[in-house]
């Protein structure tokens, strides 16, 4: 199935976040130069195929969306500053940084492999059975999945403000992932190690921010309420 292209104002903002993107990489090591540099022609003709359906794709657009995603928190935290909302400039970064952070690890999650639809959804319930294959990417990979959603959470929410729901957070999150994988019939494995390196990784994330999560004590004690005074005159 052929996917049209950007119409040329959609080119026109990709092309300045693309040449970010790559000066971006100039700073990284050869190899991974290369490997970013092959889906550009794709990504910068807007073509599906070769950009998004790849994982170098993926990558390479997180980095060229960086700036917008910049800018989308300067106006939050400029907007809610304005409006006296406390903690404005860090609510805002939080908040754009869970989802630039967290919706490309769940694109290539949910990517369809080749057999997508023609085979039944498997799934793994053992515990620790598949991190023997899953190898140090593998693990890596699993461990970022929802480390953005861990890190940043806690500093959004003070609900969340804590490694056991932080805890949660991550594995129910993965929990349903990895059931879509399954119902959607992906040609992917459901892995209950998925789940808990996911969960894992979001708790380890979570706590190197834990300086600056959200408690109760970051919020303003609600002003006294003044009620009218009650006129005894006859």
């Amino acid at each position: 199935m052929s996917h049209p292209a950007p119409d040329r104002p959609a080119r026109r903002f990709l092309a300045p976040g693309l040449v970010l993107g790559l000066l971006a990489l100039a700073g990284a090591s050869p190899a991974v130069r290369r490997m970013l540099l092959m889906p550009a022609p794709a990504c910068l003709a807007g073509r599906w195929h070769g950009c998004l359906d790849t994982f170098n794709g993926v990558v390479l657009m997180t980095l060229v969306t960086l700036p917008a995603a910049a800018a989308v928190a300067w106006v939050l935290a400029r907007r809610r500053r304005a409006a006296g909302v406390p903690r404005a400039g860090r609510t805002a970064l939080a908040e754009v940084a869970m989802v630039h952070g967290t919706v490309p690890f769940l694109w290539l999650i949910l990517m369809p492999g080749a057999g997508a639809g023609a085979v039944p959804g498997r799934f793994s319930l053992v515990p620790l059975r598949d991190l023997a294959t899953m190898g140090a990417l593998g693990i890596a990979g699993n461990l970022l999945a929802f480390a953005a959603l861990g890190a940043f959470a806690p500093v959004r929410w003070a609900a969340l403000a804590s490694p056991l729901r932080i805890l949660a957070l991550g594995a129910g999150c993965s929990a349903v992932v990895e059931t879509a994988q399954y119902v959607l019939r992906l040609d992917r494995v459901s892995s209950v190690d998925d789940v808990l390196v996911n969960a894992t990784g979001a708790v380890l994330a979570g706590l190197l921010t834990r300086r600056w999560w959200h408690t109760a004590a970051d919020t303003p004690p609600a002003g006294p309420r003044h009620t009218p005074a009650i006129s005894t005159a006859p």
